[in-house]
């Protein structure tokens, strides 16, 4: 490929910092801009044009999806990049830590925890410290974080914090788990990079050597770097001075992780000399969306100025809806997916539904289900969090390094072997006083007051894994896991024929076909390798893996882009959060939140919220989120129906017209009035005019795909607009849209 060729699909915004390789480099990068094809082109512009080795080139990316999409683009564009690093900053510490960390005193297995495995053995800390974990866990979780990503050590903790009343308290909890960490092996997820900063300070000759490695270095999504992050950055740009970032302070949601948006703001006064550029044309969306979302984020002041601009289309207006309730609005949403279907061919995977919080997902998931919707759920629970998992894995770790006490913990306990609570507590007191690890604590078990009995299945135990690890120096990982399911008969405890048991064998099934994946993708790899793939992995990399409607919350939408966007719960409390009351700074990243939410829409944009929720227990009465107030100066004229709140309207039919349903949209909804709060369908797709949806009464028999058969109790409205309450047995009354329900009528 010549320059020209490689040049040519860049405007003239994006090639100017491609060109500009020497010193440091910041470019703005609004949503939808490019960047990614600006970060890629100028690594390519690096190896073709400029002779550097791939091996001297890092590019830090914000998620391993974006890594992977980043290799594939350059070795389409130069040939193999193997030699060069492109990975997610923790992924590259890990590698850093894999090299060097005995040098801080670790062994090179080290165990990385996730949030489980750290409130477990935080948990413990604090008890051991004679507090009460109630009191002080979320609290101590969170300041430790905070330390660690503010390059704070537990030496120092007590001075930068003196002005907490619970300062000794945090000091102790931080130094005794540091301590336990220490022991078991293991580091958290916070580690990954103040151990590597600590690496870097305190082994001078560490930092040099990658220093003088990478001469080039990137780095994406620069607005949501932490101190410890932007300190790495800055040790390794210190030979060369190279360092190219890339980023949108409008995009910087992450404060809540210690994110710091100055990093961003003031990047010229942290390298001296810095050029700047801006990319401000959006190749993602349409006019009217972008015009809302410049009208949203202008409203905040800590910001570089720029507005997006689009040569796309103009597009549909953006749509509001406000439900009477959470299921209201669900269903709202439920029912423009299955117009547009219908209307103009999207697919499930076209659809997005974006929200502040997890606990919105529920009425979303619960309409979903309804209408027969495929739905993927987001920025909640993720698959290696199940218990299950856990539990399967805990094997894998204490094998790959036996002094992870956490590990041995939860295997010993799965399944149950008769050793109880009192045997492993005597265990960790003895064991903690001289210095061992549970599972060498084992071999010196008849030092303790535990009985012979208890002893024995102790031996035992440690005979199992000891025949797991010489299993394991011969086999791969998917063999070892699958001899470790057979061996401890792991499966039978899920005997019982339960829809919970068949979920969990089922989510076994597909661990077991990760790890095959994995060794099939990754020859050569060890168990260490495959422990650190998991640990690392993202939810979001599944995301819009298959056709299914994408439900998240907005933290885990950077970085996507979907036909049709719906924000929910645009509503004050929820979106702003109401702890972000009063301090400005914390509203100004809500109100990007809702930047990054609409911005990623492509054609359609939806935002919606509800009259009332139920929240902490209650029902309560909701107010507009003050971000919609924001962006009333582009939104449809208010004349279909009253917005005010507290409002309901009367009439079961009642519909409001979108501005283009005149032309070419299908569009046009009513909702109920009344404690059912259910949105009553919306206007036929023209293929479906001569549908008959009246033949629905009270009394007949229906079959759902869900929910089985029920009877009809009542019927609302008519025509296409028709709604039914059916009872269904064992499940309850359902208020369902005849014209979208996937349901028939099995005896009139």
């Amino acid at each position: 490929m010549t320059i020209n060729e490689l040049l040519s699909s860049l405007n003239d915004e994006q090639i100017k910092p491609v060109l500009d390789t020497e010193g440091a480099v910041l470019v703005i990068a609004g949503a939808g801009s490019g960047k990614t094809r600006v970060l890629t082109t100028r690594i390519a512009y690096l190896i073709l044009e400029k002779g550097v080795s791939p091996a001297r080139i890092m590019a830090i990316t914000f998620t391993n999806k974006a890594a992977e999409e980043m290799k594939n683009r350059l070795n389409n564009l130069v040939g193999d990049v193997y030699d060069m690093w492109v990975s997610t900053i923790h992924s590259m510490c890990v590698r850093i830590l894999r090299r060097d960390i005995d040098k801080l005193g670790y062994d090179k297995n080290f165990t990385i925890y996730d949030e489980t495995d750290k409130d477990r053995a935080l948990k413990r800390v604090i008890e051991g410290l004679g507090y009460e974990a109630d009191k002080y866990l979320k609290i101590a979780r969170n300041a430790i974080s905070a330390a660690k990503n503010d390059c704070v050590s537990p030496a120092d903790f007590k001075v930068v914090n003196s002005h907490l009343r619970i300062v000794e308290e945090l000091t102790a909890i931080y130094e005794e788990y540091n301590q336990t960490l220490e022991k078991s092996n293991a580091l958290d997820f916070d580690d990954l990079l103040f151990r590597t900063y600590e690496l870097f300070v305190n082994f001078p000759e560490v930092a040099d050597y990658y220093a003088e490695k990478f001469q080039y270095i990137h780095i994406d999504e620069f607005q949501d770097t932490n101190k410890v992050q932007f300190s790495i950055a800055e040790i390794l740009a210190k030979k060369h001075g190279n360092l190219f970032a890339v980023g949108d302070d409008d995009q910087s949601i992450y404060g809540f992780r210690g994110a710091k948006i100055e990093n961003i703001l003031s990047f010229e006064n942290s390298f001296k000399g810095a050029k700047i550029y801006k990319l401000e044309r959006n190749y993602r969306s349409t006019k009217k969306i972008l015009e809302l979302a410049n009208c949203i984020i202008k409203n905040n002041r800590a910001r570089r100025d720029k507005t997006l601009y689009t040569e796309n289309s103009e597009g549909v207006r953006v749509e509001t809806f406000v439900g009477t309730d959470e299921e209201n609005e669900a269903t709202y949403a439920a029912l423009q997916i299955k117009n547009l279907m219908a209307r103009y061919g999207y697919r499930y995977s076209d659809f997005a539904v974006f929200m502040r919080i997890n606990a919105l997902s529920r009425a979303f998931e619960q309409e979903f289900a309804n209408y027969n919707i495929p739905y993927r759920v987001f920025g909640g629970f993720r698959f290696f969090e199940r218990k299950e998992i856990k539990d399967v894995l805990s094997y894998l770790k204490i094998i790959n390094n036996d002094s992870d006490d956490e590990a041995f913990l939860r295997c010993i306990s799965v399944p149950k072997r008769g050793i109880g609570e009192k045997t492993l507590k005597e265990l960790r007191e003895y064991c903690a006083s001289n210095g061992l690890s549970l599972y060498d604590g084992v071999k010196s078990a008849d030092k303790t007051s535990i009985g012979a009995a208890a002893r024995i299945k102790l031996n035992n135990f440690r005979a199992l894994l000891d025949g797991f690890k010489v299993y394991s120096e011969s086999h791969t990982v998917p063999e070892l896991m699958e001899y470790i399911l057979e061996a401890t008969a792991f499966k039978e405890q899920f005997d019982e024929n339960t829809e919970e048991n068949a979920s969990k064998l089922y989510n076994i099934s597909e661990l077991l076909n990760s790890a095959d994946q994995f060794a099939r993708n990754n020859a050569g790899s060890d168990l260490a390798d495959y422990l650190n793939s998991i640990t690392l992995s993202s939810d979001t990399d599944a995301i819009n893996s298959d056709d299914a409607v994408t439900v998240a919350t907005i933290h885990s939408a950077k970085g996507l882009e979907y036909k049709c966007v719906f924000v929910a719960g645009l509503d004050e409390k929820v979106l702003p959060i109401m702890r972000t009351f009063g301090d400005e700074s914390e509203l100004e990243e809500e109100r990007r939140l809702v930047y990054v939410a609409v911005t990623r829409a492509m054609e359609r944009l939806y935002l919606t919220r509800a009259m009332s929720r139920f929240m902490y227990g209650n029902r309560e009465h909701m107010q507009e989120s003050r971000f919609l107030q924001d962006a009333r100066a582009v939104l449809r004229p208010e004349t279909a129906y009253k917005k005010d709140v507290g409002y309901t309207p009367k009439n079961d039919n009642f519909r409001f017209v979108s501005e283009e349903e005149s032309s070419d949209s299908p569009f046009g909804f009513g909702f109920s009035s009344g404690n059912s709060g259910k949105v009553l369908g919306g206007s036929v797709p023209k293929e479906n005019k001569s549908a008959n949806f009246n033949v629905y009464r009270r009394g007949i028999k229906v079959k759902h795909v869900k929910f089985g058969e029920g009877t009809v109790i009542d019927v609302k409205g008519n025509g296409e607009n028709i709604t039914v309450d059916v009872a269904f047995k064992g499940v309850g009354i359902k208020s369902l849209s005849v014209k979208f329900a996937p349901m028939e009528i099995i005896d009139g």
